[in-house]
């Protein structure tokens, strides 16, 4: 049974074309992978099939009585609400069943006798109704996932505007699981999860009956909880069965024939050209030659899709730093109240460090500490010598006008505007993205933006907080290879053990001193 048909999609932004005449059928219970590289348009396929916007043709139609639910990373938590209310807010409609059975009770005190049974008939279905929900149960089941989320660590009590950027995504799954949903529409879920909440994650969708559609750049994550591939890619959507893995095995054998197929036409046309040319003016051999001109004229010529940039990601290194980097002494980090026990932590040059843990027991918050950004509640940071820092922040500054080129000159004021363009191509960028606003980009586009303005910076030391969040397979890869040639240091917050396993020299569990842990 099909839950959702899109037909004869097309849709862009400004003069840049994102789908092209793509047509998708969901069926009931299947798990699909949406993938294609940064800035093919898979964000903006979720936000048109749900409605938040209109394409420019083409329809969208669900079946109907389907309940969609979308993870949607800039979803508003009101300020006043604790993270119990937003996870009990996912039965709000049985919170209004249950004030309409009250309101019928009310009421049954002055009901005549006809009005009675029909109210009694209400009744019935109601309290069925709220019993086939697990009404009675709430409580329970809210505590439950806000558990297997780490919720309850954090305190279900806590108001939600306080909430770091991985504690909040945490809510908005805890209570889109809650719901239900006939289907789930995720977006890079694991991006602020950590290891152990990826886990749970991994086992829920395993067993998840219904249909969902996820986006990610986690493979490990991604093979293990999909059937089906859509590859989004040149403005098509092509479907493939199996897991990512064999996906890239079809993939590499089709693209391989279509190259060869290509190059049969080509030197095929070359010589009917030739043929032609040579023939068509002499009389004996010009019916000859009309006759391979309409053979030409019919044939439909093979394309091959324009190759992507691939990124090219290199560290430009300052001189050498002193051999201590940087000494916490009795340091603790926080805002209104303590994040950490008195910590002495050191870095030495040439380390790779890692720090993991939970999200919101203070990763960045350290991070931003040893920087200077934010001042320590007590004990202090002392910096090494002859530092020259690179720092990687999770998210950009909202509302940014700016475009590409703009970004990187304010930075640089020095490069020409063909350097600037050059530094932004070696980032895997086309000219198009180069020349857009870049709050208009991709979450991965706007990701090389900053990864851009890092590497043409000398540094001897790179602070880098989730650099891996939104990059697609090749620029992760490409950045894993970078990281790994540096010669410099790094202290680096990554939930992906299998992107740092090759380089970290030290990874540090920061819950053995966060008070949140």
């Amino acid at each position: 049974m099909s839950i959702l048909n899109v037909e004869h999609l097309s849709h862009g932004f400004g003069d840049r074309a994102i789908f092209q005449d793509v047509s998708f059928r969901l069926l009931k219970g299947e798990h699909i992978g949406l993938v294609g590289a940064n800035g093919e348009g898979k964000s903006t396929f979720m936000n048109i099939i749900t409605g938040k916007l209109q394409p420019e043709e083409g329809k969208v139609e669900w079946s109907k009585h389907v309940h969609t639910g979308y993870l949607d990373q800039h979803t508003v938590l009101e300020k006043g609400m604790t993270i119990r209310d937003v996870l009990k807010n996912a039965f709000a409609y049985l919170f209004d069943m249950e004030a309409e059975m009250n309101e019928i009770c009310d009421k049954m005190g002055e009901a005549s006798e006809e009005e009675m049974a029909v109210m009694m008939e209400d009744l019935g279905t109601i309290q069925d109704l709220l019993m086939a929900h697990d009404f009675y149960v709430i409580d329970s089941k809210v505590e439950e996932v806000a558990r297997a989320l780490g919720l309850t660590d954090i305190g279900l009590e806590k108001d939600v505007s306080e909430l770091s950027g991985g504690q909040r995504t945490k809510v908005l799954l805890g209570k889109l699981l809650l719901e239900k949903p006939d289907i789930l529409l995720l977006d890079e879920p694991t991006n602020y999860l950590d290891e152990q909440h990826i886990d749970w994650l991994k086992r829920y969708l395993q067993e998840y009956e219904n249909a969902f559609i996820l986006i990610s750049h986690d493979i490990p994550f991604l093979n293990s909880v999909i059937n089906l591939i859509y590859h989004m890619e040149n403005q098509k959507l092509d479907r493939y069965v199996g897991d990512y893995d064999h996906f890239q095995e079809v993939y590499a054998v089709k693209k391989s024939q279509l190259e060869a197929a290509y190059k049969r036409q080509q030197q095929e046309i070359a010589d009917l050209e030739d043929f032609v040319a040579r023939n068509k003016a002499r009389v004996s051999t010009r019916n000859m030659a009309m006759s391979r001109q309409k053979k030409l004229d019919k044939m439909d010529v093979i394309e091959l899709a324009k190759e992507k940039p691939k990124p090219e990601f290199t560290f430009r290194e300052a001189r050498t730093a002193g051999k201590i980097l940087f000494e916490t002494k009795d340091l603790v980090i926080g805002y209104d109240e303590p994040l950490t026990s008195p910590l002495n932590l050191s870095m030495e040059r040439g380390e790779k460090l890692v720090l993991k843990g939970s999200n919101g027991i203070g990763k960045t918050t350290l991070l931003k500490s040893i920087l200077g950004l934010i001042p320590p509640v007590s004990g202090s940071v002392e910096l090494g010598d002859y530092l020259e820092i690179g720092y990687f922040e999770q998210e950009m500054t909202p509302g940014n006008n700016t475009t590409c080129i703009e970004e990187i000159w304010k930075e640089f004021p020095g490069y020409t505007q063909y350097e600037v363009r050059s530094a932004l191509a070696k980032c895997g960028l086309t000219t198009k993205h180069i020349e857009s606003q870049v709050r208009v980009l991709s979450g991965g586009e706007q990701a090389k933006v900053r990864l851009c303005k890092l590497m043409n910076r000398e540094s001897n030391v790179l602070l880098l907080d989730e650099p891996t969040n939104h990059l697609d397979v090749d620029a992760k890869a490409e950045l894993q290879k970078a990281l790994a040639a540096y010669k410099g240091s790094i202290l680096l917050i990554c939930h992906e053990p299998d992107f740092y396993a090759d380089f970290a020299t030290r990874v540090v569990d920061c819950s053995e001193f966060c008070l949140r842990g």
